[in-house]
């Protein structure tokens, strides 16, 4: 099986070529605008694109798809959520649906809580697309994920996707792979989750509202990414840049 990435150079995200082999078929997942290498590996590699798969409605992921689409003749999928925030869709899938291309199978696993359209893709039951759910070391945000977007973004890391084998390989929507185990292992939000660690109690800001800092972990490009806890009881995972230290 073939898996390549191309990653924006400002905005780390990832667009993917999967392919089942030299000469066969694949399809491309996401666009970011920067996915010549991958399309050049088509040409080179003499493969068939059968669809343009997308995981999620945000910018940085959906550059081109229409174009992509158009160029190889053939259908952009992904979930309903997604063609109703107005992102052009052929096709639509449904949490659990099979898509397949030559000897890829591609399952549709809804991971709601970064936005709630958003889908992992796991191929051939080894390797998991996991967009803006899951990285390598952290986890998504959740203020586009609606007033549930923090115990939605939960669910789909600890019930959805840590139920995965150890050895699932992880290719998240920012920057670098990673596996389900280690994720399991050293991720430090799942680590709190787990009752690994204890959650912390500084007290803080975010954007003025007071809260209670319980994790201040890293992000996928070397900043930092945020669990807050509100005084009304309200989880959230924000932005690093969002929190004032009182």
């Amino acid at each position: 099986m073939i898996i390549e990435r191309a990653e924006h150079p400002q905005w780390t995200s990832n667009a993917y070529l999967l392919a089942d082999e030299d000469g066969g078929n694949g399809v491309l997942v996401d666009s970011n605008g920067v996915e010549e290498p991958l399309l050049a590996l088509v040409e080179e590699r003499g493969i068939t694109i059968t669809h343009v798969l997308v995981t999620h409605q945000h910018m940085d992921h959906v550059v081109r798809v229409g174009e992509l689409g158009r160029r190889f003749a053939v259908p952009v999928v992904g979930g309903t959520l997604t063609g109703e925030a107005g992102v052009p869709l052929d096709e639509t899938w449904e949490d659990g649906e099979t898509i397949r291309s030559g000897g890829l199978e591609i399952r549709t696993i809804a991971t709601p809580g970064h936005c709630p359209d958003q889908f992992a893709l796991l191929v051939n039951g080894t390797d998991v697309l996991t967009a803006d759910c899951l990285f390598k070391g952290t986890i998504g945000g959740t203020g586009g994920g609606g007033p549930d977007g923090y115990a939605n973004q939960r669910h789909s890391i600890m019930d959805v996707l840590m139920a995965l084998t150890p050895e699932t390989r992880v290719h998240p929507g920012h920057t670098l792979p990673t596996t389900i185990g280690d994720e399991w292992e050293q991720n430090p939000f799942i680590r709190i989750w787990r009752g690994v660690d204890p959650e912390g109690d500084e007290q803080c800001r975010v954007r003025g509202e007071p809260a209670t800092l319980i994790l201040f972990g890293p992000d996928y490009d070397g900043t930092h990414k945020a669990w807050v806890r509100y005084p009304d009881g309200r989880d959230a995972i924000v932005g690093g840049s969002q929190i004032e230290r009182i």
